[in-house]
């Protein structure tokens, strides 16, 4: 089997970059030949194992002469909004990322094409190779901005119903594509560490990792704190990540030195380093105002961190189905406009509500999923799963 690997965006710096990165990395061990397109910038190092080509389009250049195009409107690198798309501009996308799959097509002839975000560039890989195999993955945040961009919108509606498959994050994500339109852990990284220190006796070693911004919740994290200055608790909280916006990233900074306890900003890390910060952790939170499904909660509770979630969509289903036992902590998120955008007058309440599951998790903490059940949601089983529904609709292809 050979598989091309799609995504207009860089294929490392993003929670559906290395959901990309770490399916080619599984399919790799299991014998796949492989290539990646992707959107970059000729300043850009991509890491792809030994063996799978990748085939570059460069943004910030004669031909792309504007930033990459994000698919959140905050990316932690500069990026262009798809909502300021001209059609001057979606033409040039068109043209260049045209050129490249013609070529890399041409030299691969995949068996399957699977496009990253059901967005414009995956209707476009949809309309130009109609007899080949193609598939889209939703990370929740393509969903998103198809429901509040028009730039593209027909165009984009009226071919990703034509993909040979759709690969939904969760259940509730399942229905809303199917109402617009008619995951895995790396289990090689992610691990528990025997003998890992988890931390002073008596501290609370609290962990982030996203992007660092309002909308993924760290501002009202930090803001939580302050509830439990009086609590007895010894805490600290380490955020790693890099910045959205930057103006917004110095308020954060500003806001963490008001903090009552120890606020550390690791910045921008690989998967490997931020596996041995959540080995030396006791508790990842991740107070988001909107996900599709973090894989970031599995690689912690892979690292034998106990977890603390806001309760979005779909994300309490999908772990109370995958994995018995999670102990992880729900916090009901505060109302939201533009889907990602809390109300500001309730904030207050979610921080607290926020704290009060710190504390709760610091003195009473939970269960933990058993190893066995992690393994079954690894990337190497998620690519497993796919490979299998690969050939069995080439297999029933076949028949007709």
């Amino acid at each position: 089997m050979k598989i091309l690997s799609v995504t207009a965006q860089k294929p490392d710096s993003t929670g559906s970059g290395i959901y990309l990165t770490e399916l080619v990395r599984g399919f790799k061990k299991k014998g796949i030949t492989q290539s990646v397109i992707a959107g970059v910038t000729k300043v850009d190092q991509v890491c792809l194992p030994e063996g799978v080509s990748f085939y570059p389009v460069y943004f910030e250049s004669e031909q792309l002469p504007y930033p990459i195009t994000g698919m959140s409107d905050e990316m932690p690198y500069p990026s262009t909004r798809y909502s300021d798309l001209t059609e001057e501009m979606t033409e040039t996308f068109r043209k260049a990322f045209g050129e490249v799959l013609k070529k890399a097509v041409e030299e691969l002839d995949p068996d399957v094409i699977l496009c990253h975000h059901l967005y414009l560039l995956t209707a476009i890989v949809r309309e130009l190779f109609p007899d080949k195999k193609v598939y889209g993955v939703s990370h929740g945040s393509d969903l998103r901005q198809i429901r509040k961009t028009e730039q593209n919108r027909e165009y984009i509606l009226q071919r990703i119903p034509a993909l040979d498959g759709i690969f939904a994050l969760h259940e509730e994500q399942k229905e809303m594509i199917c109402g617009i339109y008619g995951t895995g852990y790396n289990s090689d990284v992610f691990r528990q560490e025997m003998g890992a220190s988890q931390g002073e006796e008596k501290e609370l070693r609290l962990i982030f990792a996203g992007k660092i911004s309002e909308k993924k919740g760290v501002k009202s994290l930090i803001r939580s704190l302050d509830y439990l200055k009086d609590s007895g608790l010894i805490i600290s909280l380490e955020l790693a990540g890099g910045a959205g916006d930057e103006d917004e990233y110095q308020e954060i900074r500003e806001l963490a030195e008001k903090c009552p306890f120890a606020v550390t900003f690791a910045g921008k890390i690989t998967q490997q380093e931020l596996a041995k910060k959540m080995n030396q952790s006791d508790v990842f939170v991740l107070p988001s105002f909107y996900e599709g499904l973090p894989l970031v909660i599995i690689e912690a509770l892979a690292c034998g961190t106990y977890v603390i979630c806001t309760d979005l969509p779909g994300i309490r289903n999908w772990i109370d189905q995958n994995l018995p036992d999670n102990g992880v902590v729900f916090v009901e998120p505060p109302k939201r406009v533009n889907e990602d955008e809390p109300v500001e007058e309730e904030l207050p309440v979610f921080e607290k509500k926020l704290a009060g599951a710190i504390e709760g998790i610091a003195k009473y903490p939970g269960s933990k999923p058993e190893k066995e059940h992690l393994e079954q949601i690894s990337w190497d089983g998620l690519c497993v799963h796919l490979m299998q529904i690969f050939e069995q609709q080439s297999v029933y292809r076949k028949t007709l």
